[in-house]
Formats: C-alpha cells, sequence, structure tokens
C-alpha cells in the first residue's frame, strides 16, 4: 500500500456511466486534488478525443487537463505515427477518433483501398455504408487494429455492445484477423499512463469496473488493482475469473478511505 505513488483510473463504469456522473465520483477527484496524488484518467474509449472528454467531464463538475485523460484514441493515433509514419490509415469511428490522428498527422488514406491500416473502435452512428468502406480496405491489404475489444460498454440505461461486435463484422466478412490491440490490458496503455505519471508500474494503483481489462491490467503488469462494483464486474465474477483485484470497493468513493487508511499506516512506520 505504501508504494503506490500514482493511480490509473478507469472512466466507463468507474467515474460514469454514459452522461451522468457516478455518485461521489466528483468528489472523490477533488479529494485527490488536495491530497496532491498523481492520477491519470486511462480508458478504452476509441470514439471521443481527449478535448471531447474533457468537455464531458467538466459539465459532471470534474475539472481536469488534457495531459490527465489517456484514450485508446490518441494512443492509437501516437502508436500508429511513431511506428508507422509513412503508413495511410483509414478508420471506421467517429470525429473523436479523427481528431486525435490529425493531431498526431497521421496519414489519412482518401480512399480505403488505398490504406495500410484499418482502424476500428466504437461507431455509435454506425452505417451499412461505413461498414462497407472498411470491409473494401480489409479485402484490398490493409492490416487491422483495434482499439480495443471489448464487448460490453456500461451506460446510463444500461449494458451496450462495444467495439467487439464490430470487428466481428469485419473479420467475419474478409476472413482476416486483428494484427494489433490498442486498448487495456495491453503495454501500450500501462506503459503511456506509467510515463505520464512518472512513476514505475510497481508504484502504481489500478482501478477500474472491468476484470478483463483493468484489473488484468495491473496483474499483467505488476500494479495493485481495486475493483469498483458500478460497472461491467461483481463481486460474484471474482471468483471464477483469473484476474484478481487486490481490494473491492463498492465504488470510485471507498478510494479516499484507502488514501486515509495509507495515511495512517505511513505514520505509524
Amino acid at each position: 500500500m505504501n508504494k503506490v505513488e500514482g493511480l490509473i483510473i478507469d472512466l466507463d463504469g468507474t467515474i460514469y456511466k454514459g452522461n451522468e456522473a457516478i455518485e461521489g465520483s466528483k468528489e472523490t477527484i477533488q479529494f485527490l486534488r488536495e491530497k496532491e496524488m498523481k492520477f491519470v484518467f486511462l480508458s478504452n474509449r476509441g470514439n471521443i478525443s481527449r478535448r471531447m472528454c474533457k468537455q464531458k467531464l467538466k459539465e459532471m463538475g470534474i475539472d481536469v487537463n488534457e495531459e490527465e485523460i489517456l484514450l485508446t484514441s490518441s494512443v492509437a493515433a501516437s502508436y500508429l505515427k511513431a511506428s508507422y509514419p509513412k503508413d495511410a490509415v483509414w478508420f471506421l469511428g467517429g470525429n473523436g477518433l479523427k481528431e486525435e490522428l490529425e493531431l498526431e498527422n497521421v496519414t489519412l488514406a482518401k480512399q480505403p483501398e488505398r490504406a495500410d491500416w484499418l482502424l476500428i473502435t466504437l461507431h455509435e452512428e454506425l452505417t451499412y455504408h461505413d461498414l462497407n468502406l472498411a470491409f473494401r480496405a480489409v479485402r484490398n491489404g490493409a492490416k487491422i487494429m483495434a482499439t480495443n475489444t471489448d464487448k460490453i460498454v456500461p451506460t446510463a440505461d444500461g449494458e451496450s455492445i462495444d467495439v467487439a461486435g464490430i470487428i466481428a463484422a469485419i473479420v467475419a466478412t474478409t476472413e482476416k484477423e486483428v494484427d494489433v490491440v490498442i486498448g487495456k490490458p495491453s503495454s501500450m496503455m500501462a506503459t503511456a499512463a506509467v510515463d505520464t505519471l512518472g512513476t514505475s508500474f510497481e508504484q502504481c494503483l489500478v482501478i477500474g469496473d472491468s476484470l478483463a481489462s483493468d484489473i488484468s491490467l495491473g496483474n499483467l503488469h505488476g500494479m495493485q488493482s481495486a475493483l469498483v462494483l458500478t460497472g461491467n464486474n461483481t463481486i460474484f465474477d471474482c471468483k471464477h475469473s483469473e484476474w484478481k483485484p487486490d481490494f473491492v470497493w463498492d465504488s470510485i468513493e471507498n478510494l479516499q478511505d484507502w488514501f486515509i487508511l495509507r495515511e495512517n499506516e505511513e505514520q505509524k512506520i
């Protein structure tokens, strides 16, 4: 507990559901500010930009800097620019993903047939035309990259289909598999988070609602983890999962109790 110097905090199902803040999340972030605890939001959301995410949080009364937000849209854009600077990308997603790609000056293919990569994320306004253009990109040789492979995203009115459903349509029709997955629990997301925090893996605590993405991120990279029961998984799911959290909390609000306990332990030392 005393080793933790930085917090990696999920968004969907942890801080908010849909456009509604989860009870206690605003107060908890303010508490961390007062305690001067370093944290970064790390989300598998690829259909929005950091600017859009910041505005969404602001409307909930949570003020953050864009530098404190890491999304699969931004990490994917950085990865493409660094690893494949000359490749052209066709993307299946909304304006948020496009915004991050443009910020990194990633080359966007003018036609799907000329793309080196197809980048897939959640597309809430998906049409058959959009899907067919992505299909053509892969049929003409583009490799497939996905911002994440989550099956379900928690929303204000219940569970909703996530990126995996869109990936399935492309994979089933092209008979091609996904070549690169950016999102949690990948090392790309873990490294981006610790680099932003300026810590080591061992000094971080991951907090999120998903065993498959958040808790596995912690387990795979030597970080402590806390599962919150406000999103995808329940305490009963832990019994049947290979991914085991160090803590199970009712909500992000319990982070304040954890922090106070940590302070008390430090005083004893």
